[in-house]
């Protein structure tokens, strides 16, 4: 039997007047925006509104499977599959930047995914690695020292294919070339709801475009949460 939901729906601001705002961007496809959109199940998220136009909005009607929330950080505990997903998907098969700000606290698990298509995923493989798989074809994306903690990551592939990672707005130095659609649709699991994620949540960004002017003004943005 399903929780209740209370209905209690998080609302802020999206900026000073003036500054950029993700809904400047054409290219925005999706944004789970940082204490924003959120409906409560008590103190669980059983929605995340998507702040862009697309309406992807990410929900769990699975009680247990919710993540906890407070202050605007959702709290994935893989024990429980915490996770949101979402009826639609995202589907990058040009240029891409994904944004987000995410504390890990176990590996091995996915942060984004999709929960319908297999061999589609983000995962933190180990403290220093982040794995993309597109088409069933995976890279690997290293720091090029230290590990994750309460980090703002971004991952960007341009028009020819080359991803980079950028950890805490620095560029590391191995890029990798991936081609195809890159399908999202999930926070927290990939298919079979397989590898939940374990850790914290606090924004997701992402475009269907890449530059260097959109990786410094969603660096910039997610720094400041």
């Amino acid at each position: 039997m399903l929780a209740l939901k209370l209905g209690l729906s998080l609302v802020s601001s999206n900026g000073p007047s003036g500054s950029w705002n993700p809904l400047d961007e054409g290219s925005l496809e999706a944004w789970y925006q940082n204490a924003t959109g959120i409906t409560l199940n008590g103190s669980d998220v059983s929605d995340w509104a998507d702040s862009s136009s697309n309406s992807h909005t990410m929900e769990q009607d699975t009680a247990t499977e919710q993540p906890a929330y407070s202050a605007g950080v959702l709290t994935f505990d893989s024990g429980d599959v915490n996770n949101l997903q979402s009826a639609s998907t995202v589907s990058l098969s040009g240029a891409f930047t994904i944004g987000f700000r995410a504390f890990p606290t176990a590996f091995n698990n996915v942060i984004l995914g999709d929960n319908v298509l297999n061999n589609e995923m983000i995962k933190y493989v180990t403290s220093s690695r982040l794995t993309i798989k597109i088409d069933g074809s995976s890279k690997n994306l290293n720091l090029d020292s230290g590990t994750f903690g309460d980090d703002y990551i971004i991952i960007a592939r341009d028009s020819s294919n080359v991803i980079t990672l950028y950890n805490n707005g620095v560029a590391q130095s191995v890029t990798q070339t991936l081609t195809g659609t890159a399908d999202i649709n999930a926070i927290g699991v990939r298919d079979g709801d397989k590898n939940p994620f374990d850790g914290t949540v606090e924004e997701v960004q992402i475009y269907s475009s890449e530059s260097s002017a959109l990786t410094a003004n969603v660096n910039d943005r997610l720094a400041s949460i």
